[in-house]
């Protein structure tokens, strides 16, 4: 038995019998200096060459690959390959696609649908196997030269033939694609093909055998070799026998009940009727999947499209993983991930679910260090939604989804060790002694310690010590503090040493503290954006992480100094007000009198807009409560001419569009109470324009109307 298929893993073949080989799976074949170079070849439980390898080994006929070996394809260049796929695009479209050729012949709109007519789900399809030989011969008769790789696969899998039919005195079976029938059958000399394969590329390889995922079997997913709708093969498979149409109809409406739809048997007997009709008037043998979704959608649907493509992933796609038995031969982070995957009962899936951790069991913490390991190989298995702020420190929330290249991703780690978390924890040593920013070098200790990975923690936290200790740079000083506070928070929830950085923290502060007033000064509006940002998250940080009271008060009144410092940027200053006014350390009416003061009319409309801007940006709610600070805002804008106005509209409407519904309606209540129309009626419009811009005609309507009074 013959496969077309990479030669050199024709010893891995056999395995796909294993009783524990459960598919979809695919030979992962990569080169050993290069694990990134690597190919995948899929196989599916319908696929004739996985039939045909377990027939083989059933009945005890030898069992190889025939095609060029993957060393061959994995040794080209980059040049190689692009000329390669430069001459494939090139090539008349009857040999890009040969079916499709033979489709259009007989009048279907695509290759897939007369496949299936004529193969698939034809009940005699013996005589049909010669019929499509002799149409690839005549297809290929007017075909220009084939391209040097597709001459020298053809001329390796001839060799191999010969070699087989010498070796044995049986038959010797083929499977293979149509297209190549022709020229496998006619009689070539074996030392013109040993010529064609005369100086082709060849590098180290390894193969092993990996889980492949049912969505990686479509065509959607943009695997070449696909089909349009796997779960639908799988289903033509699995019914070889009884009444296909209704047998496919009945799991349709299973998984629409599943999904909370109803769905009457008299529904599904009208859409089997109606499948068949549309199969009659389309000159189909029997209805396909193209008929029964259709007749899905008006029966069981209600018409509407939405409800099908609802279900329609989960029915002709599928979410099936398929799984290796315990003694195939891999590549030791996958050997590690499948003794893990056990240990932790985490099956991977093809379709995104939610997982919730609670990291006070053992299961939890197990699980999600797992998958923070795995996230610091790239290999994002688990996605973090939401580290569980709002109910404490002890709770995750992932989406889990398994992808087939996470494979590859592994075998490219593995020049940092045999252990995911050797892997790990070498990766990010790599990472840490590469790193220059202060707050990146913070983020990756954060990952180790999460990840439980002491070796990398350790290295990491000296490597923040040097560098703190070098650096006076505000910004990058700053940056560093959430993620280290992050580390002091998870200190909770999972074993680690944190002692030298609860020692680091606040020096790091005390730091920051000192450099905030010249990193403030005369910023371009970028640059001072960049920093108000991670002020509020450094004061977020700090608070976070439950400082000493003089480590505290240190840097509050760096931010104090703020207020007094003529050359500090205005939207710094602001900034620094707010935090202070929020911390209870800013009374109220020292923040109206100083509000009044950056608004004034001798104060630039620049830089008193700036002023405005870091006050009460994501805090426009306290012009609500505070009377005082409303007045001198109201002031102020009362006092702006037309042109300046309008120059910051967009900045007031965006302070305002924190507010709710409610909080913008009683904001315009203290106003119009503030105000009796008049002559400042204009100005209290456009305010409220400000305010309230998605109401604006409204609001005019009410102030013109009298109503607002």
């Amino acid at each position: 038995m013959l496969i077309e298929g990479p030669a050199d893993a024709s010893d891995l073949l056999p395995m796909l019998a294993a009783p524990d080989m459960v598919t979809p799976v695919a030979l992962l074949a990569y080169a050993e200096d290069n694990p990134a170079n690597a190919s995948f070849f899929p196989f599916a439980d319908y696929s004739p060459e996985y039939q045909a390898a377990c027939w083989a080994v059933r009945h005890g006929a030898a069992l190889r690959f025939i095609d060029l070996p993957a060393s061959d394809r994995l040794g080209a260049s980059a040049a190689d390959i692009a000329e390669e796929s430069a001459a494939r695009s090139e090539d008349d479209p009857v040999s890009r696609d040969p079916i499709g050729a033979l489709a259009t012949a007989a009048g279907y709109d695509d290759g897939e649908s007369w496949w299936s007519d004529v193969i698939e789900e034809n009940p005699a399809t013996g005589p049909v196997f010669a019929a499509v030989a002799d149409a690839m011969t005549a297809l290929r008769t007017d075909e220009k030269p084939l391209s040097a790789r597709e001459a020298a696969r053809e001329a390796h899998m001839r060799i191999e033939i010969a070699r087989a039919a010498k070796e044995c005195d049986g038959a010797v079976a083929v499977v293979c694609g149509a297209w190549h029938v022709p020229a496998l059958a006619e009689g070539r000399s074996l030392a013109a093909d040993r010529e064609l394969l005369k100086g082709r590329p060849k590098t180290k390889i390894k193969a092993t055998w990996a889980p492949w995922t049912a969505p990686r079997l479509s065509r959607a997913s943009g695997y070449g070799a696909g089909v349009v709708a796997p779960g639908w093969c799988a289903h033509l498979w699995e019914t070889r026998e009884g009444d296909r149409t209704a047998i496919w109809l009945a799991k349709v409406s299973r998984v629409l009940r599943d999904h909370g739809h109803f769905v009457s048997t008299a529904s599904v007997i009208e859409a089997q009727r109606l499948g068949t009709a549309l199969a009659a008037l389309r000159g189909r043998p029997a209805p396909g999947f193209a008929e029964l979704r259709e007749a899905a959608i008006a029966c069981l649907c209600n018409g509407e499209s939405a409800l099908w493509n609802d279900i329609a992933a989960e029915l002709l796609v599928g979410a099936g993983v398929g799984a290796i038995p315990a003694a195939t031969p891999l590549a030791p982070l996958l050997e590690d991930l499948q003794r893990q995957q056990k240990a932790t009962r985490l099956k991977p899936e093809a379709l995104e679910r939610p997982l919730t951790l609670d990291l006070r069991s053992e299961s939890g913490l197990i699980r999600s260090t797992l998958l923070h390991r795995l996230n610091a190989l790239d290999v994002p298995w688990g996605r973090l939604t939401d580290a569980g702020r709002s109910r404490g420190t002890f709770r995750e929330n992932w989406q889990l989804r398994w992808e087939p290249e996470f494979a590859v991703r592994l075998v490219e780690n593995l020049l940092y060790g045999s252990t995911i978390a050797e892997a790990a924890a070498g990766r990010l040593i790599e990472a840490m002694g590469k790193e220059a920013e202060l707050g990146v070098l913070a983020s990756l200790v954060r990952d180790a310690m999460i990840a439980d990975l002491p070796r990398a923690t350790e290295r990491g936290i000296a490597a923040l010590e040097t560098k703190a200790a070098l650096t006076s740079d505000g910004q990058a000083l700053l940056g560093a503090l959430p993620p280290m506070a992050d580390i002091l928070r998870y200190g909770e929830a999972r074993a680690g040493t944190v002692e030298h950085l609860s020692a680091l923290m606040p020096r790091i502060v005390v730091q920051a503290a000192l450099a905030l007033p010249y990193t403030a000064r005369n910023l371009d509006a970028p640059a001072a954006a960049k920093l108000r940002a991670a002020i509020i998250a450094a004061d977020a940080a700090i608070q976070l992480a439950q400082l000493d009271g003089d480590i505290v008060t240190t840097w509050r009144d760096a931010l104090s100094a703020l207020l007094h410092d003529d050359q500090a940027t205005r939207l710094i200053a602001g900034t620094a007000a707010r935090l202070l006014y929020e911390a209870e350390l800013l009374a109220a009416d020292r923040a109206a009198e100083l509000m009044a003061r950056m608004l004034s009319p001798g104060t630039p409309v620049a830089e008193a807009a700036g002023f405005f801007e870091g006050f009460f940006d994501g805090a426009g709610q306290r012009l609500i409560h505070d009377a005082e600070l409303r007045g001198a805002v109201d002031a102020w804008l009362m006092a702006l001419d037309e042109d300046a106005f309008t120059a910051n509209l967009p900045l007031f409407r965006r302070v305002f569009s924190a507010l709710d519904r409610t909080e913008r309606r009683r904001l315009m209540d203290a106003l119009f109470a503030r105000h009796s129309g008049g002559a400042k009626g204009y100005r209290l419009v456009a305010d409220a324009a400000a305010i309230w811009p998605a109401h604006q005609s409204r609001v005019i309507e009410l102030f013109t109307s009298g109503a607002a009074r």
